[in-house]
């Protein structure tokens, strides 16, 4: 089911689209400069990250959502990316800090990738968005995004050796352990979804 936003809430998108973009521009920037390579292989290591590929979406969806009315994205596709650009921010602030300490511009990327776009999006999913069409039917799409990205990091990583996460790197921690850890995180994203779908059967009292 789509829904028709007011202008204020299709302005608020397009600010937090800038903000997403602006953070993306920064980290690409920065880490041109700390790995000394250049603009498309930055781009290709980007790629590897959920940050970076969740971000993108963000994007893309706050693009639509601000300049076509919120037609072609649904309430729950909206709840999903809230919930994946939530627990960016969650995973990076609980398991990723110690392993990343930036500088200059990077700091701006940080802040925004993992912080500001994060809040800022959960913030406008909890005002703006519609959330009354939200059924318990829809647990399992909460879920199709974090996969999708853990089945490619694996696979590219298992062609190249490189893993984008401590946590998801074998030779660091273990296979079991990464197993547990990659449970767990699933575990929170479904819980994660119980709770938006909750939110959005109880505005639809």
């Amino acid at each position: 089911m789509f829904a028709v936003l007011s202008r204020a809430a299709r302005l608020q998108a397009l600010v937090i689209a800038g903000l997403a973009a602006a953070s993306l521009v920064a980290q690409w920037v920065y880490l041109m400069e700390l790995r000394g390579i250049g603009p498309l292989e930055t781009v290709i290591e980007m790629t590897r990250f959920f940050t970076i590929l969740t971000t993108v979406l963000v994007v893309i969806a706050f693009l639509t959502v601000a300049l076509s009315k919120l037609r072609g994205l649904s309430a729950v596709t909206l709840a999903a990316l809230t919930l994946s650009v939530v627990l960016t921010g969650a995973v990076y602030h609980t398991l990723l800090t110690e392993f990343w300490n930036p500088t200059g511009i990077g700091i701006v990327a940080d802040w925004g990738l993992h912080t500001i776009v994060p809040l800022a999006v959960l913030l406008w999913w909890l005002v703006q968005a519609p959330k009354t069409a939200l059924v318990w039917a829809d647990l399992p799409a909460f879920a199709l995004w974090p996969s999708v990205y853990v089945a490619y990091a694996l696979g590219l990583a298992t062609l190249d050796g490189v893993y984008p996460y401590p946590f998801m790197d074998p030779g660091e921690t273990g296979v079991w352990q990464v197993a547990a850890t990659l449970g767990v995180l699933g575990v929170l994203v479904l819980l994660g979804g119980v709770v938006m779908i909750g939110i959005g059967r109880f505005a639809d009292r």
